[in-house]
């Protein structure tokens, strides 16, 4: 399985970005699909995920209202639209794939693919 992200770049608060994360393999359909971001000098934070159907979505706190995840299984591909983005918001963005299916996948070691990541900075 291969995640190929793309779709970050640098943006001023208020902005919005949407990632995409292209996946390879004919599994894709099977699996809760994740986004995770690291900022300089911090570890890597869990930011939301998607069950394999679409379904259900679970965000963290800080993203919640701004940030939407959804999937396209037709495209093996899964998005991240984020929306009135904050300086706060700066990482490196890495989606993933769970060995799950459902929606409750939040921690990293759930998680057994990564994508190799595309950065977001968002300017004050």
């Amino acid at each position: 399985v291969q995640l190929q992200a793309c779709g970050g770049g640098l943006v001023q608060a208020g902005d919005s970005l949407r990632l995409s994360c292209a996946a390879s393999g004919r599994t894709f359909n099977n699996y809760a699909m994740g986004w995770f971001r690291q900022a300089p000098g911090k570890e890597r934070e869990f930011v939301a995920t998607i069950s394999w159907s679409g379904g259900a979505t679970y965000y963290t706190d800080s993203v919640r209202g701004r940030f939407t995840i959804s999937r396209d299984n037709a495209k093996n591909t899964v998005y991240l639209q984020m929306n009135s983005l904050a300086p706060a918001d700066t990482a490196v963005y890495y989606c993933a794939r769970s060995y799950r299916a459902d929606s409750a996948a939040v921690r990293i070691h759930e998680y057994h693919y990564w994508g190799q990541g595309t950065q977001v900075t968002v300017s004050s």
